[in-house]
């Protein structure tokens, strides 16, 4: 069974950078779409930041140019580099993945169990 595992939460001051990280578990031949949201109290969870097979990467207006989606195929991991940190990217993050191929099947919209941000100020 494929599992995501999540790492690399934590406090941080602002302005400081953290590093994020997701790995699937078991037999993967390949995945084609990797995503990070993220669910601040009170608010809908937000895409972050996506990244496509073919290499194309795309983020949220409010962290483009201080986050990096960046993925290790043969390991089957999705990074997500954040610095210039703000007070409001305080979030649980979550890793998402879809199109996931396996040895009998192709499994569809897998999340990770969700990492805690907190940017203090």
């Amino acid at each position: 069974q494929v599992q995501l595992v999540e790492s690399g939460g934590g406090l941080v001051q602002a302005g400081g950078s953290l590093t994020l990280s997701c790995a699937a578990s078991g037999s993967i031949f390949s995945i084609d779409v990797m995503r990070w949201y993220r669910q601040a109290p009170g608010n809908q969870r937000e895409l972050v930041a996506f990244s496509g097979s073919g290499g194309y990467t795309s983020y949220a207006a409010s962290v483009k140019g201080r986050f990096t989606i960046s993925r290790d195929n043969p390991k089957n991991t999705v990074y997500l580099h954040m610095s210039s940190l703000k007070p409001e990217d305080t979030a649980v993050y979550y890793c998402n993945f879809d199109g996931i191929y396996t040895l009998v099947r192709v499994l569809r919209d897998l999340w990770g169990q969700g990492t805690q941000v907190t940017v203090s100020s």
